[in-house]
């Protein structure tokens, strides 16, 4: 199974700094992810620093195989306490899960997430420990097996506290509230992706809010199971002439979605399926070329400006824009495993000096790309050079 993980979060109203942290890591075979969210006390910079600390410690910890109750448990036990507040500088979820779905989860002051199976709630039994040091902490941990289409949704008090003391939630949305509201979400879209299905949680706690004025830090992390989608990018022609026919072949029996970036390769691939590009005149298409069109392609864009620009609009988390460079970003979001084929053949289109300064060579734009993928949006991507 592929594991889709995203979180997202709104700063409460007034701060600069998120007080709660989300970090999430995959192993280099792909076959485990490590997922941790930490709620800072109070907000701002102060929660900033305390939750980032406890999330990168204990992320550390399970990484390097410390069972994770342990990990958990050396965490509980050396945070310290507000002299003011008489409560812990940090609380925090943690995951670890592989990919045939054997799952850990930990707790310490979070909400208890939710773990959703065909639409419904699945209750799960915990062991309970309680710290020696302070015994008003009590850790949870779980353990079990998750199945294709499963759903995990933890968040920060942030959530379940939204809405406190107005007329139409005086004890907050609670947990109740999130879970009827993820079940809604279900319903209308059963294979909501884990970045929607977050970032509506958290609008709709915001919503919630007096004046939707977020009165604390709200984090919504998702983990949605699932067979992987995967997807392939065809760009450059190869530096075998002779080979162009079995990568093109290679291209067209792949099984997923797939793009083509670049003219001189979609010309390529044209000739080798033998197969008509249609030109799609684009009304958004700004300064970039527009998109065009192939029969059993999915998406067919120019090369180096556009993969560029897109490669931008990733770093910038720019997601929202009509030109061929957004609509490949899509093509790439919508996917969990991305493959590009990489041509090794050199195009002196790309040394005419009157093309911007700042393009990238085709190698370099990918590595950047590829890199991007993993490390921000938590894609699986693959490149094979040609």
């Amino acid at each position: 199974m592929f594991i889709d993980v995203d979180c997202s979060q709104i700063k409460k109203f007034g701060q600069n700094a998120f007080g709660d942290y989300f970090v999430s890591k995959r192993s280099d075979n792909q076959e485990r992810l490590i997922a941790v969210l930490s709620d800072g006390l109070g907000s701002g910079i102060k929660a900033n620093i305390l939750s980032c600390m406890t999330s990168t410690m204990l992320m550390r910890f399970i990484e390097e195989d410390i069972p994770i109750q342990k990990a958990a448990q050396t965490i509980m036990d050396s945070l310290p306490v507000c002299q003011i507040r008489k409560i812990s500088y940090a609380t925090f979820s943690a995951i670890d899960c592989r990919s045939d779905g054997t799952t850990w989860i930990v707790e310490e002051g979070n909400p208890s997430f939710l773990l959703m199976r065909h639409g419904e709630e699945v209750p799960l039994e915990y062991e309970e420990y309680t710290s020696p040091k302070f015994p008003e902490r009590h850790l949870r941990l779980y353990q079990f097996k998750a199945e294709v289409g499963d759903r995990i949704i933890f968040c920060s008090d942030g959530v379940t506290q939204a809405g406190i003391g107005t007329q139409a939630y005086p004890l907050g949305f609670k947990r109740e509230g999130l879970l009827h509201f993820v079940k809604e979400c279900l319903v209308k879209n059963s294979d909501i992706s884990s970045t929607d299905l977050s970032s509506q949680v958290i609008q709709k706690a915001l919503s919630v809010e007096l004046q939707e004025h977020a009165g604390d830090d709200i984090s919504c992390a998702v983990l949605y199971f699932r067979n992987p989608r995967k997807a392939l990018i065809f760009t450059g022609p190869p530096y075998n002439k002779m080979k162009d026919r079995e990568y093109c072949m290679s291209f067209d029996c792949f099984a997923g979605k797939k793009a083509i970036c670049g003219g001189t390769t979609a010309n390529l691939v044209s000739r080798e399926l033998r197969r008509e590009i249609v030109n799609i005149p684009h009304p958004n298409s700004g300064d970039l070329p527009p998109i065009a069109a192939m029969e059993g392609i999915d998406l067919v864009t120019e090369g180096i400006l556009t993969l560029t620009r897109a490669t931008e609009y990733l770093e910038r988390e720019e997601l929202f824009h009509q030109d061929a460079a957004g609509q490949l970003v899509d093509f790439l979001l919508s996917s969990d495993i991305i493959e590009f084929m990489v041509g090794a053949m050199l195009n002196q289109a790309h040394y005419d000096p009157s093309l911007p300064i700042e393009i990238e060579v085709r190698r370099t734009i990918i590595k950047k790309m590829k890199k991007l993928l993993e490390n921000k949006y938590f894609k699986q991507a693959i490149i094979h050079y040609m």
